[in-house]
């Protein structure tokens, strides 16, 4: 153990891939230690959910103490180092930045898992390298066995997370247009928000390091649809060079109208369908996403995210509130906070 920031994660986990990027960014001092399925390492704590990456950071006594959910982190990491931030100042902005992030981490992730498990091509890839990963001295036959045994597990697991027959072209459109959105959003401005990174950007490369560079079958369609997205993922990675820069003043953020549309057609009726679900304690729900019929088990943890955007909505200034509002009217977002 160091006075370095540690954490535990592993390359095809897109939220430790995010957070490395944020680190890097911010010249935050850290080790990596390349995990995963093996669990904690001897000496070090267990978080409350197994989730990567796990941080461990000291408490007020100095001992070591596990912390998941690289979103909160990323808001502990603002507080314990102050350059560089991911954060920017405009409460409106802020604001848009947090539901931007949360959109990366809880609606394109479908569609990281969905590639990654739902072809067989792409599946067959994975669960290999997803072993060597974890430990790339096991030999080849203990790969084989453990690799079929954890892809069998991850694909029966697809339901979860929404992806199935119904589902699958949802997704998969989804994914080609926010290609596009991005790719011109990057070609006008450099990233999501302006001119410098936040944290949304962070949390759009993690799942793209995954769909640009690990599935076959998006990084074909990346290849063929988006190749400034996929140059900007490679870019995204190691920031650490990276100087200056100015987030969206308020008259750019039209600059913003594309992507949450994007974010209204179809991650903004997936929450307020699930939070209902879970609310009535019900054990799948359907609702009508872009157009087509959407199915699945509902998901407790993606019902606490909206109440959290609800949270920090509420939490704004009158003025903040007005900006905020103007620039999510008629994009389907402001459904989620009754302004429909």
């Amino acid at each position: 153990m160091t006075d370095r920031l540690e954490l535990m994660g592993a390359p095809g986990s897109p939220y430790t891939r995010k957070m490395l990027a944020l680190l890097r960014y911010r010249h935050i001092p850290h080790n990596i230690i390349w995990g995963g399925a093996m669990g904690a390492p001897d000496g070090y704590p267990k978080p409350k959910v197994a989730l990567l990456p796990t941080f461990y950071f000291r408490d007020s006594d100095g001992d070591l103490e596990a912390a998941v959910d690289s979103t909160p982190i990323i808001r502990r990491l603002e507080h314990d180092y102050s350059s560089r931030s991911v954060i920017p100042k405009n409460e409106a902005l802020r604001f848009l930045d947090l539901l931007i992030e949360d959109y990366a981490d809880e609606w394109l992730t479908k569609a990281m898992f969905h590639f990654r498990w739902a072809f067989q091509v792409d599946a067959d890839h994975a669960g290999p390298l997803l072993i060597h990963w974890a430990d790339p001295s096991l030999p080849d036959n203990q790969v084989g066995i453990l690799a079929a045994q954890f892809s069998k597990r991850q694909i029966d697991r697809l339901y979860v997370v929404g992806s199935n027959e119904i589902t699958a072209k949802t997704i998969e459109y989804s994914y080609v247009r926010l290609l596009d959105v991005l790719d011109r959003l990057i070609q006008q401005q450099g990233f999501v928000l302006g001119g410098r990174p936040s944290s949304c950007d962070f949390a759009l490369h993690g799942q793209l390091t995954q769909l640009t560079q690990v599935e076959p079958t998006a990084i074909a369609m990346t290849r063929k649809l988006a190749p400034r997205v996929r140059a900007w993922v490679d870019r995204m990675d190691d920031l650490s060079g990276h100087k200056g820069g100015d987030w969206l003043a308020e008259v750019q953020y039209g600059a913003l109208k594309d992507l949450l549309s994007e974010i209204g057609r179809t991650y903004a009726p997936f929450l307020i369908a699930n939070a209902e679900a879970v609310e009535t304690g019900a054990e799948n729900f359907e609702t009508e996403i872009d157009g087509r019929k959407w199915q699945q088990p509902p998901f407790p943890y993606q019902a606490k995210c909206l109440a959290a955007l609800r949270e920090a909505y509420q939490a704004l200034s009158a003025d903040s509130s007005t900006r905020v509002d103007g620039v999510l009217a008629g994009t389907g977002c402001e459904a989620l906070f009754g302004k429909a």
